[in-house]
């Protein structure tokens, strides 16, 4: 924060350096050895959660507290945890999308981008230009309804119900695009090994297209509301700071590590899918603090918007899959004409197909960080072993350094910005 802002002392500060004179940082003795232990005395364990699926997941988080200040932070999980990774070893890999995509089930088209990717990887797969850029459409539609999602229920941690109900109405019109596209709105399948399941249908390009128009001035809404609320402002400015420094240590990565000021971002230090063909900005922060984790957020959306744009207008005719019929299965219509067709099909709903012995690991962009996918593979139709670096679970570790010596209510905008997804952490 500057100096310049009027924001840039809240009580909060005040209470911060009262407290911490009160702690000191020398050894203590005698009299102050026994304002010590009754400060040990006053050391209050609450457990916070573990929390509703409702909200954001089921975490529970083991807070010290001395008064309204919080001491000492340990995050639990596992309260969900389903042996996700572990099942998808006993599944065909072409059978593991539907598994992989119920990690974060925010980000269903991320989990299954970075899968399939690994698994083309290994099998030397090349995915059409057609199915690259549809995959990258909607994956930045998916990051938008992801973003739309963390800020509604943020919003509503700090009281502001209004938000919720915006975010949810503007995220329910991508997934109706989702669910034209593909049939589902939510885990659709609609990303293969190869490219994706079916091309767009009539129509679809104009439903985003007003989509398009519409979300801008949407925006536009989201800071009018919270952008010049002094409550927000209050309750997001200089809180749950932490340095790009600490913020590598830990291994932080997406809008939390770009709050810092940090430009890391998959889509432009290691393209993929056919990132490197579109022109977009990368949002930074500069203090690392919970407000610029919204801004960050906020311009991503508008990034993503762009290149969607920049998709639908340069999207290259073609097939949407490779033609390799080993890997993809053949056009329904070709079932009922084609005899050859129908038994590529049996063969691969039945036995799947094969994966030469060997490993990988692909990393993408997902809304919340560095989404990877280890795949290693022993030449079966099952993959060996399969884990997924989940950008949840890292940057979870990053909650302590944020709200320690700070107010209880700090802490609960912490995790809000924070925006963690159970799913993926537990797995």
């Amino acid at each position: 924060m500057t100096d310049q802002d009027p924001l840039a002392v809240p009580y909060r500060e005040r209470e911060r350096s009262v407290t911490m004179e009160r702690m000191g940082d020398q050894p203590v003795s005698g009299t102050d050895a026994l304002l010590e232990d009754e400060r040990h005395e006053e050391l209050f364990t609450l457990n916070i959660g573990p929390h509703h699926p409702a909200t954001h997941g089921v975490l529970r988080l083991l807070t010290t507290l001395e008064g309204e200040v919080v001491r000492d932070i340990k995050p639990i999980v596992g309260y969900v945890h389903t042996g996700i990774e572990k099942s998808c070893e006993d599944q065909q890999y072409w059978k593991v999308i539907t598994f992989v995509e119920r990690m974060d089930y925010l980000a269903y088209y991320f989990n299954a981008t970075a899968y399939c990717m690994s698994v083309e990887r290994l099998l030397d797969e090349e995915v059409p230009p057609r199915a690259q850029y549809l995959r990258v459409i909607h994956m930045e539609l998916n990051r938008i309804a992801s973003h739309l999602f963390a800020l509604a229920t943020g919003a509503l941690d700090l009281g502001a119900i209004t938000m919720l109900w915006w975010g949810c109405r503007d995220r329910d019109l991508v997934l109706d695009l989702f669910e034209m596209s593909s049939g589902q709105r939510m885990h659709p399948r609609y990303i293969q090994v190869g490219g994706v399941f079916e091309d767009i249908p009539p129509g679809w390009e104009k439903k985003v297209r007003e989509f398009l128009a519409i979300m801008p001035t949407r925006l536009d809404q989201y800071e009018d509301l919270l952008d010049r609320n002094e409550i927000w402002l209050e309750r997001l400015k200089g809180t749950g700071v932490i340095s790009q420094e600490r913020a590598l240590e830990l291994g932080v990565t997406g809008p939390l590590l770009r709050a810092t000021g940090h430009p890391w971002d998959l889509r432009k230090a290691m393209p993929y899918s056919s990132y490197e063909q579109f022109e977009f900005d990368v949002p930074v922060g500069h203090f690392g603090d919970n407000y610029d984790r919204f801004k960050v957020r906020m311009d991503e959306m508008r990034e993503s918007l762009k290149i969607v744009e920049q998709g639908l207008d340069g999207l290259p005719e073609g097939r949407y899959i490779t033609s390799n019929r080993k890997v993809a299965l053949p056009p329904r219509h070709e079932l009922a004409t084609s005899m050859e067709a129908l038994i590529h099909h049996f063969k691969l709903v039945t036995e799947g197909f094969r994966v030469p012995p060997g490993e990988t690991y692909v990393a993408i962009e997902s809304p919340r960080g560095e989404l990877g996918c280890y795949v290693l593979a022993d030449g079966s139709a099952k993959p060996a072993r399969l884990h997924m670096r989940d950008p949840s679970f890292v940057n979870l570790q990053s909650l302590p350094d944020m709200a320690r010596d700070s107010l209880i209510a700090d802490f609960i905008a912490c995790v809000a910005m924070l925006d963690p997804i159970l799913g993926g952490i537990d797995r």
